[in-house]
């Protein structure tokens, strides 16, 4: 009776743990990419953008017209026949040709601005596909830690065996129990690094960061050593760049701008007086029109036109440095990856085979009493370091991968896959 009630408190508690698996959200990479469009820094810069495409609106506006009344040319000395009553309207027309500069210049505010958030939002990304793959790499390690827990159980409990035949020393079995409780505290570890990552990625997604999720632990591994830098394809993919390109263009809006300057205005006034004493009414009637070309007025735009063209040489600078910068990063990131490859592929090909070699060795000695427990234990500590020291070297790469995805700043293409 006691064994059929622990066999459905089991079952109902194996039923409650997967249905709470179940429950848990699975995001793959893709999915957490999209919802870093949910970041408040860029729904920020989304805000900005729309502010300054409504501010543009308003730059072919005139100025308000101006309304006068009042008494005119009324003698201070007493006399009904003198003066008259006055009413008057003014309006300056500024030149359309100003009107529009100004307009295309606040226009293009707004693009620099647009390519500002696409570059935050390219870092952004980065920081996502960093905190994934730091999570893929810390579950890859769990799971490692999982198989080296089950390697010293079974050595334990052999051990325990042979101890009730004499055949086994006490020492040796505190020995692998000393490393099995060693492992908890790596787990333990290994855990809060993983919620620590589960907060970060929350953060960027502006969510709950507290939520738990699922990662998607296959790896995509691409071949960009071997994609060459294209000093034109680069300019064209990197939004810093292109922001580089919208402020040149700004600043060329801008020297249009200034140049209007020198258009003149025009205005209109236009009054009515009623004159007292009967005499006969009388009206005004005036155009007016700005000379910006005399010297006293033209000494202040074409001073700003000489600036803009020294800011304008100055981003282009800027433009070649960043360029220059970009390359010899990328071309740095390449030659690091093949590093971390060969690295990844002597663990894969030669180290741990070696070493699981050593144990299956270690472990038949044993088993025919010719080997001892200690030395099997320190070939099970030994592989698992080699297994971990792989994965350090393998989210290595995964970083230097981000790294350059970041700098080319271009969707992770595959080029020649490779899956881990």
């Amino acid at each position: 009776m006691k064994t059929k009630f622990q066999i459905i408190v089991t079952t109902f508690a194996c039923f409650a743990y997967l249905s709470a698996k179940a429950q848990v959200q699975h995001l793959p990479l893709d999915s957490v990419i999209a919802s870093v469009a949910y970041n408040p820094l860029l729904q920020a810069y989304a805000a900005k953008i729309g502010a300054q495409d409504a501010y543009a609106t308003g730059a072919k506006s005139l100025d308000a017209p101006k309304i006068g009344a009042g008494q005119y040319m009324v003698p201070y000395q007493f006399n009904p026949n003198g003066g008259s009553f006055m009413i008057q309207a003014e309006q300056m027309f500024i030149n359309p040709a100003k009107l529009r500069a100004k307009e295309d210049y606040m226009k293009g505010i707004s693009k620099v601005t647009a390519e500002d958030k696409n570059y935050l939002k390219n870092q952004l990304v980065a920081q996502a596909k960093q905190y994934y793959y730091e999570r893929v790499v810390l579950e890859k390690k769990m799971a490692l830690l999982q198989h080296t827990q089950s390697l010293l159980e079974y050595m334990l409990k052999d051990a325990n065996i042979r101890l009730t035949y004499g055949k086994e020393k006490l020492s040796n079995i505190y020995k692998a129990k000393a490393d099995l409780y060693e492992l908890d505290n790596t787990r333990d570890q290994l855990n809060n690094e993983i919620i620590q990552k589960n907060i970060l990625l929350n953060t960027l997604m502006n969510r709950d960061k507290q939520t738990v999720f699922l990662v998607d632990t296959a790896i995509v591994l691409n071949n960009y050593e071997s994609a060459p830098t294209d000093t034109a394809t680069l300019a064209n993919a990197r939004s810093d760049i292109k922001s580089i390109n919208r402020n040149i263009e700004l600043q060329q809006l801008s020297a249009k701008m200034e140049y209007s300057k020198r258009k003149p205005d025009f205005g209109i006034q236009a009054g009515h007086m009623f004159s007292y004493g009967g005499m006969a009414n009388q009206y005004i009637l005036m155009a007016s029109v700005t000379i910006p070309i005399v010297p006293w007025a033209s000494k202040e735009y074409k001073a700003n036109l000489k600036g803009i063209r020294y800011e304008a040489k100055e981003l282009q600078q800027r433009k070649m440095d960043v360029l220059n910068q970009a390359q010899g990063q990328l071309a740095s990131i390449r030659t690091d990856i093949v590093s971390k490859k060969k690295q990844i592929g002597n663990y894969q090909q030669n180290i741990i085979p070696a070493l699981q070699n050593g144990y299956k060795t270690a472990l038949l000695a044993y088993d025919q009493n010719t080997g001892d427990l200690p030395s099997v234990l320190i070939i099970i500590k030994d592989l698992q370091t080699s297994r971990m020291n792989a994965l350090d070297r393998l989210q290595e790469l995964l970083t230097l991968q981000v790294a350059y995805e970041r700098e080319n700043e271009t969707a992770a293409l595959p080029l020649n896959n490779q899956n881990k």
